[in-house]
């Protein structure tokens, strides 16, 4: 339903043409799209898939594979083949909303995931300017920004963690986050066995 006057409002704003202000509330009405997408994908949830065992260095593959096409420069190790019980397509939306975080704002990812106990651990390191630990629970949050590390410009709306800690709960895991010995931020995914 919020859609039907956001497209309005674009189809009006584009009939003005170019005047004092109107390319601020262009922006704004784009803005408020993406919000808007955000948020129906974060309202949808995961809940009609049912977890299957997959192959997460496959699944990885693909990730990164996509990720340098984008331009990212970013290399993978997993230690060998490693088969988990996963909901596939969340999953693989939780791994690339952060990879694509990582590739937004540093210059070099690399993604490592291995067996460790009774768990299969991912961690995502980066060289980027990361998150301060007093604002490392509030990204969590839904439309929460830490607008000092992250460019309000090319940044999305506020869900990709909230989205991404949700998967991973739903998966019976959790995220971590802390500080990478690469300089930036270090995320940690632990998925049970």
């Amino acid at each position: 339903d919020l859609r039907t006057p956001l497209t309005r409002m674009k189809l009006q704003l584009e009939l003005l043409g170019e005047g004092d202000g109107l390319g601020a509330l262009k922006g704004d009405v784009v803005e408020m799209e993406h919000m808007l997408e955000g948020y129906l994908a974060f309202a949808r949830g995961e809940g009609g898939e049912a977890p299957r065992p997959e192959r997460l260095d496959t699944l990885l593959d693909d990730i990164v594979a996509q990720a340098r096409r984008k331009g990212g420069v970013i290399d993978l190790h997993t230690e060998g083949e490693i088969t988990v019980a996963l909901m596939a397509a969340a999953f693989k939306r939780c791994v690339t909303n952060l990879v694509d975080n990582a590739i937004r704002y540093a210059d070099h990812v690399s993604v490592r995931a291995g067996k460790r106990g009774a768990a299969i651990e991912v961690t995502i390191d980066d060289d980027g300017p990361g998150i301060p630990a007093d604002k490392r629970d509030d990204v969590f949050k839904p439309f929460y920004r830490v607008e000092t590390s992250r460019n309000p410009v090319t940044g999305g709306v506020g869900l990709g963690l909230t989205i991404a800690l949700d998967v991973m709960r739903n998966h019976g895991g959790d995220i971590e986050l802390g500080d990478s010995p690469n300089g930036g931020l270090r995320v940690r995914l632990v998925l049970p066995l």
